[in-house]
């Protein structure tokens, strides 16, 4: 084996796998002829290679393997995803999806940088009919339809559970739809997430989040913890580096205490 032709110039051509194993490795053993079945199916997709950590102890070094198996994807010369232990299939399939590079999903981020504030949805709209299996971009169009069709914005991240990459923010958009859907009653905190639905449709997020820190201060218990889940789910999607996680998150955090 040459690491260098074999995997890292290869690389720039297809995905390489690279399986770092030993042969004393039980649980290598159970992993090697799974994922090399797996290879053997998907090929042209990806190719694998399997390095013995006992004959090559510097690529172990080079790749800080401290626990086998290792399982590292490769692609441009760099290692872009990693697994360690014996997967069962149907976890490797799916890490696999999940991480091989997918030339659509270029495409797919130039649809997002040209949709404006307002979001013309005709190209997302039509790209997700073609790509249905792009589970990025059917969350990129729920998030965006959320207030207009909540129900087909459910649906669209409906096979996003848990242990995908993108739970949390499916989860964050399911925390969303069940305010738009939530029927207020009179209670001050039922009128202040009425207050944080309207301000969420009218884009008016800082007095969305005000309402539902409020709401969290009034009752934390009220319908199954709605208030407090709705502010993680806003903080979520807005992610740690939005101006209002940073100003209104510190501000959550008292509203528990």
């Amino acid at each position: 084996m040459n690491f260098k032709q074999d995997v890292i110039e290869r690389s720039f051509e297809i995905p390489v796998v690279v399986d770092f194993w030993a042969p004393w490795c039980g649980p290598c053993r159970v992993l090697g002829p799974t994922i090399e079945g797996l290879a053997s199916e998907q090929a042209g997709k990806w190719s694998l290679v399997k390095v013995n950590t006992e004959e090559h102890y510097e690529l172990s070094e080079q790749y800080n393997i401290r626990s086998i198996p290792n399982v590292k994807m490769f692609y441009q010369g760099e290692v872009v995803a990693e697994f360690m232990g014996a997967w069962p299939r149907t976890a490797i399939e799916r890490w696999l999806l999940e991480n091989l590079p997918d030339g659509r999903k270029d495409g797919l981020e130039t649809i997002l940088a040209r949709l404006d504030g307002d979001g013309a949805l005709s190209e997302l709209e039509a790209f997700v009919a073609e790509n249905p299996d792009i589970a990025e971009a059917r969350l990129a169009l729920a998030q965006r339809i959320i207030f207009s069709g909540p129900e087909r914005a459910l649906a669209l991240v409906e096979p996003i559970r848990l242990g995908d990459k993108l739970e949390e923010p499916a989860q964050a958009l399911r925390t969303i739809a069940e305010l738009i859907t939530l029927e207020p009653d009179d209670s001050t905190v039922g009128q202040l997430l009425g207050q944080a639905r309207q301000a969420l449709a009218q884009k008016q997020e800082e007095a969305a989040i005000k309402a539902v820190i409020e709401a969290t201060t009034s009752d934390k218990a009220y319908q199954n913890g709605l208030p407090r889940r709705l502010a993680i789910a806003l903080f979520q999607t807005w992610g740690n580096s939005h101006p209002l996680t940073r100003s209104y998150r510190w501000r959550f955090d008292m509203a528990l205490y």
